[in-house]
Order: C-alpha cells, then structure tokens, then sequence
C-alpha cells in the first residue's frame, strides 16, 4: 500500500529535530525512517554539504526513503536493522563525526493499520509481526511451536502481562485444535483467557505488543546500538531517542546514566571527577508530547524521548 494509505503523524516531530541542534553542514542519522517525517524535517534545517543516513528493516519504509533519495542527494539509505550503524558509519569514514543521531522506536501507524502486516490486533490479518517481512519466522509460526512456558516467559518479560501464565496455557490449548494464524484468533483467546479488563485498554494490547518485540529482537538490537553510539558520535554530537515502551526508555535511561556517571569504580577509591571518563551529559528531563499533540495524534501519548550530548 502507498503512503497515502494512511493518516501519518510524525510523533514529536519538531521537539524530536529542534533537541539534535542542527548544524547545517553536519552529518546526521535516521535509525527508524518510517515514513521519513523526521528524515525530512532534518534536510530542511542542512546545507549542501549536510548528508542524512537513514535505515530501516522495514522494505515500504526503505522505498520511501529511496524516493526521497531520488530527489535529495543529501540522502543515503541503508536496508536493514540500525544495528548496521556502525559498520556503514565506519565504510563511509564517517565515525566520530556524526553529528546527531535519531531513533524513534516501535511500531508506526502504517505498519499496525495495515492488518497485512500482523501487527493489530484491531484489524483482522494474517498473524506476521515482522518488521521485515522477507525474514525471520512469522508471529504464527513461532506461537504453533513454543512451549507453554516459553509463550508465558515472554508475555511477562516483554509485555508485562500480569496474566502471563493463563493467557499462554489459552493459547497452547487452543492451538492443539486449531492453528492460530490470524490476528482476530490470538486476540479473542486473549480476550477470554484475560480476567481484569482495563476499560481503557484492549486485554490484546499487552501481548501481541510482547510477541511483537520478541519476534523481532526489539530490546536485543537497541542494547547492541546504544553500546556503540558514542563512538559514532562527534563531540557535541547529539543522541535522540524516542521510545513508546517502558523497557525500551529503561534501557535508554539507564544507558544515558551510566555514561553521565563514567567508569564505575569502588565507592571508597579516590578518583578525582576528571578522570570517570565521563562520555556524555543529559539535556534536560525526558520530553512528553503535550496535551495537544495527544488529542491530535493518540498514539503519541506513550512516546518519551531522551537526549544526550557527547562530550568527551
């Protein structure tokens, strides 16, 4: 489907471009192009002599970006995870002189409004959850395969689903008489199996936002990025991350503050602050979306992003 398919807003879109302090001639990344709402706004702040690095696994996100490219040159786009960063960030003899990277994690509107795609538990449609879809096993073959306990370790480690074991034992019950391949399916067996609805709240919602960070290595590729962001990054470089999901900000708050803290050596060692080996320092508290951008675009409710400078 086309991009038009679809009402898309960028989530804090002119917070997100205003925090990476644009230099005009600078070198910047877009980890997560999507629909290339920030990737845009980031070549309207650069010179001729800026260049945007974009990325996505995502195949309709990268034929977006490749018909940006074919209008900007200022644009290069790479298929596949951000966990390519650094390899293509050193091909290019760019690393150390990265002027910002961005990163807007999860899901975007496109993909969940496309039942296609797997994702909603909204719209009806073959049970996938890959960002990419050419590999990987799909959301419905790992469901027909895991163990009970496996599907239940799962919900709670990635979804935070209180009713874990239940939903898991509904779901390897239910499979053993019919195979769960379609949205609609995992999502009334949840439905059942989930004792204390949230009025507020699909019981789904938990769940499939769990199998989907598992089928696609969510948490695993922002641990492997974040550990060599800093080495990508100029000094004074700015690091922008947006997330939608309690893990994924604890690991990018935890991150942040461990660099702001430096090396960690004994409490009782006498070490002068200069030499913890401090690499960043964080701007300003984590950002919101304002009431007003939550009641034209719900789904920026969720969205906390973080920031940090390079300073060492």
């Amino acid at each position: 489907m086309s991009d038009s398919s679809y009402q898309h807003v960028t989530v804090l879109l002119q917070k997100a471009v205003d925090s990476l302090e644009i230099k005009e001639g600078g070198f910047y990344i877009d980890g997560t192009f999507g629909l290339g709402g920030h990737s845009k706004a980031i070549l309207s702040k650069l010179d001729s002599t800026g260049r945007l690095l974009v990325f996505d696994k995502d195949p309709n996100a990268i034929l977006t970006a490749k018909k940006l490219q074919q209008i900007d040159a200022r644009v290069d786009v790479f298929p596949g995870s951000f966990t390519k960063m650094p390899e293509v960030v050193e091909r290019e003899n760019l690393t150390g002189k990265i002027s910002g990277i961005l990163l807007d994690l999860g899901v975007s509107s496109p993909q969940l409004d496309d039942a296609s795609r797997g994702f909603s538990f909204m719209n009806n449609g073959p049970l996938d959850m890959r960002m990419d879809s050419s590999m990987g096993i799909t959301a419905a073959q790992w469901i027909a395969s895991a163990s009970e306990k496996t599907v239940a370790q799962i919900l709670k480690d990635y979804g935070e689903e209180r009713y874990a074991k239940r939903i898991a034992k509904a779901i390897v019950e239910e499979r053993q008489k019919n195979a769960i391949t379609q949205t609609s399916q995992l999502a009334e067996i949840i439905k059942v199996a989930h004792p204390n609805w949230d009025k507020h709240r699909h019981p789904a919602t938990k769940s499939f936002q769990a199998i989907r960070i598992f089928i696609n290595r969510e948490l695993e590729e922002l641990k492997t990025l974040l550990d060599s962001t800093i080495e990508l990054l100029a000094v004074g470089g700015r690091l922008v991350i947006i997330s939608f999901h309690s893990l994924e900000d604890r690991l990018v708050k935890r991150f942040i503050q461990q660099q702001c803290s430096g090396d960690n050596f004994p409490a009782d060692l006498p070490i002068t602050d200069d030499k913890l080996n401090r690499r960043v320092k964080k701007i300003n508290k984590a950002v919101k979306a304002s009431n007003e951008e939550v009641k034209n675009n719900p789904r920026s409710r969720s969205a906390v992003m973080r920031i940090a400078e390079k300073i060492a």
